[in-house]
């Protein structure tokens, strides 16, 4: 631990920048903000394509749906 004399062995400002290089990496990643196809994970399974439910790759409608849905969300920012 420091005593009040001396200095942290990490400037704040290299640790700040450490963070957001982090952070960067996970955005680009999709890791954090919005999520692009917020279509239910169950309408992926096998047991969910049976059953007929969407998802923008197997239907035009649903596809349309989302773009809109993100597109609006986009302008609410």
């Amino acid at each position: 631990m420091a005593t009040r004399n001396e200095k942290p062995s990490v400037p704040a400002d290299a640790a700040a920048a450490e963070i957001q290089k982090v952070v960067d990496e996970a955005e680009e990643r999709g890791f954090l903000g919005v999520e692009v196809d917020q279509t239910p994970n169950e309408n992926y399974t096998v047991a969910g394509v049976l059953a007929g439910k969407p998802t923008p790759e197997t239907n035009p409608e649903h596809a349309r749906k989302i773009r809109q849905q993100l597109d609006d969300d986009a302008r609410s920012r």
